[in-house]
C-alpha cells in the first residue's frame, strides 16, 4: 500500500479532534465503524494510523495489545497538526512537493511550517 499524505494529515487531525484532554483517553478498535475518514477504506486508514504511530505523532500510554489507545498528540504532532490545518496552506504544500517530485513525511511538514513562516511574516511585517 502506498503512503497517501493527505490521509496521513486527515489521521492526525482526527486523533487530534477526538482528544478531549489530558485524562481523555482515544480508543480504536473498529475502523468501518471508529476514525472512519470518507473515501479511504478501513484497511487504508488503520495502516496511515501505523505510520503516524511509527512517525511518533501519538502519546501511547504503552502496549495496548489490538486496541490502538493514544493519549493524544506528542508535540512533534501537535507541530505536524498545526502547520498543514489550514487547507490553503495544506495545498501549497502539496503542490510545492509535487514540484520537487515529492518529499519525505518530515520534509512535507517542514515546507509546510516554512509556508507558515512567509505568511506570518507578509501579516506581520516582522522577519523571523
Amino acid at each position: 500500500m502506498r503512503r497517501d499524505m493527505d490521509l496521513m494529515r486527515l489521521v492526525v487531525l482526527k486523533v487530534e479532534e477526538d482528544h478531549q484532554g489530558p485524562n481523555h483517553l482515544v480508543e480504536y478498535e473498529d475502523f468501518n465503524h471508529q476514525m472512519v475518514i470518507e473515501g479511504f477504506t478501513p484497511d487504508q486508514v488503520e495502516y496511515h494510523l501505523k505510520l503516524a504511530m511509527q512517525s511518533r505523532l501519538f502519546d501511547m500510554p504503552g502496549n495496548a495489545g489490538w486496541l490502538y489507545i493514544f493519549q493524544g498528540l506528542t508535540p512533534a504532532g501537535h507541530d505536524f497538526a498545526d502547520s498543514v490545518r489550514d487547507e490553503k496552506i495544506w495545498k501549497m504544500t502539496k503542490e510545492g512537493a509535487l514540484k520537487a517530485g515529492g518529499l519525505t513525511f518530515e520534509l512535507l511538514g517542514q515546507l509546510a511550517k516554512g509556508l507558515i513562516k512567509q505568511q506570518l511574516e507578509k501579516h506581520t511585517g516582522v522577519a523571523l
